[in-house]
């Protein structure tokens, strides 16, 4: 499958998938959801998320229950197994080299339709710790004036290995609080910097919403105690 060719599907196609994902993540794992009351309920906004598992946009559509436009590498190596789920479900395809206008478009109107836009700031990775963000999420935040909403997946990054003995695993979806990225101001910032800036502080939301373990470079960053109290959910731990 040429991965550079997907689209996002019809709405109602996406609708029906989420019921797949919903069926999926009742059956095959333990699966937790805290923080649903931060969800938008109407208008555009964008999704982030930690980016541990090729399953990780299934967990995300289990935890917001919304159709989401998700962007994807076209330069990732997709399962076998799990080829099926970018082609039933459709993807605005990503070059991570260099963020194109075709992309950015697709991305802009489909915030400009009120729709969600979903985001894993990281790119695509196995590593089972945060790590810095690409400039996609905060460039479209800031284009279209739209709120982000972090979200925080634990426990796939070992689904496989539960599965293969036999467990259902048990994860942890958390919905931090929406926020609004603060003004650019030209005189006082470099443009490349604030996006910098601005994508640190989006994995630090997303730290406060994961135990310790998995905060990799934001380890001990002062912010992530005034987050997890904005969010007003319970403490994370590495028990889930």
């Amino acid at each position: 499958m040429d991965l550079k060719k997907l689209q996002p599907r019809p709405k109602a196609v996406r609708y029906l998938a989420n019921y797949l994902a919903l069926f999926l993540g009742s059956i095959m794992t333990k699966l937790k959801v805290s923080g649903r009351h931060h969800i938008p309920r109407r208008g555009p906004f964008i999704v982030a998320c930690n980016h541990f598992s090729i399953l990780d946009p299934a967990l995300v559509l289990y935890g917001i229950q919304r159709p989401v436009n998700f962007l994807m590498a076209t330069d990732q190596i997709v399962d076998p197994l799990f080829i099926w789920a970018p082609w039933l479900y459709g993807y605005i395809p990503t070059d991570r080299r260099q963020l194109a206008p075709s992309t950015i478009k697709q991305a802009l109107k489909a915030l400009e339709r009120k729709e969600v836009v979903g985001i894993f700031p990281e790119g695509y990775s196995q590593s089972t710790v945060l790590r810095p963000a690409k400039r996609g999420a905060i460039y479209l935040a800031q284009t279209m004036a739209v709120p982000i909403l972090p979200v925080a997946i634990q426990g796939a990054e070992s689904l496989w290995d539960n599965w293969l003995r036999g467990n259902r695993p048990s994860l942890r979806v958390r919905i931090g609080r929406p926020y609004r990225l603060p003004p650019y101001l030209p005189g006082r910032d470099r443009r490349q910097d604030w996006l910098r800036r601005q994508g640190d502080d989006l994995m630090v939301r997303i730290a406060a919403l994961l135990p310790e373990s998995y905060h990799g470079l934001y380890r001990g960053h002062p912010q992530i105690t005034v987050y997890r109290s904005e969010n007003r959910l319970a403490l994370p731990s590495d028990s889930g």
